[in-house]
């Protein structure tokens, strides 16, 4: 009995540490947890999405009957607006590791993630009228099989090398939405992130942008689309004051500031 208590003790401590070792603690990543559940679970998030495809569609008839000498199209971002990355976000909470482009990459090659209510649909209804659509993303160009592989496993229209324009040297998209406009008419633009319409929005200033919405607050619902993603997103470099180096301490601290209360 005794050579046996031996035997099996040195494999219960294994055991033990292995799991201790297993077990992350680690709550760095923990403020992304509500929007994280919100953006998979809410039915209003779903909703919301179905919301902005349906406007999308009937901005889309309307425009595609303009006349012009150029074909016709649609740019859209794809992360957080026509793919679901949220579980990478939940490996970053349940890791309690940030993002760095190598983790994203791992998540990135999968090609696993889902499509967002109604955007497959939206890029067959585009096809069924003769509206090309062009994927504008700053996945670096490194991701184009993957992200390719991804929309034809779930069945996009137009996933073409030639209609995806990946981020290559810069992250600002507007020498590639001009790139576009000098083959298509573009009547459309939808995304995440305020970004993804017009360079106006890349400097945001001291109010976050908000001045800049306002000014054009007519071309939402019109020629722009925006999507919900509360998880990340440009909104975050006003929130840190465009901090680079902050440790997980002063980003809290900061996140708290952010906050208005009564």
């Amino acid at each position: 009995m005794k050579k046996v208590f031996r035997i099996l003790l040195p494999i219960a401590l294994l055991l033990v540490g292995c799991s201790t070792a297993d077990k992350n603690d680690d709550l760095s990543q923990e403020h992304l947890v509500y929007s994280t559940v919100w953006f998979q679970k809410s039915p209003e998030a779903k909703a919301l999405f179905y919301q902005a495809f349906n406007i999308a569609k009937e901005r889309v008839v309307e425009l595609s009957k303009v006349k012009g000498e150029k074909p016709k199209a649609v740019v859209v971002d794809l992360d957080e607006t026509m793919i679901d990355n949220s579980p990478f976000q939940g490996k970053m909470i349940l890791k309690g590791k940030p993002f760095s482009s190598d983790f994203w990459e791992e998540w990135s090659e999968l090609s696993r993630a889902k499509a967002t209510p109604g955007a497959k649909d939206f890029t067959l209804f585009c096809d069924s009228i003769g509206v090309e659509v062009i994927y504008l993303s700053n996945r670096g160009t490194n991701e184009l099989e993957w992200t390719m592989r991804n929309l034809d496993s779930l069945g996009f229209a137009f996933v073409k090398p030639q209609n995806f324009l990946l981020k290559d040297s810069t992250s600002g998209k507007e020498p590639r939405r001009v790139k576009t406009a000098e083959q298509y008419d573009i009547i459309l633009l939808l995304g995440d992130n305020l970004n993804d319409f017009t360079e106006v929005f890349e400097h945001r200033g001291d109010d976050w942008g908000v001045s800049i919405v306002e000014k054009n607050r007519n071309e939402f619902g019109k020629r722009f689309i925006i999507f919900p993603n509360p998880m990340y997103g440009d909104w975050e470099k006003s929130v840190y004051k465009y901090g680079k180096e902050l440790n997980e301490k002063e980003k809290f601290k900061l996140r708290r500031e952010a906050v208005s209360a009564f």
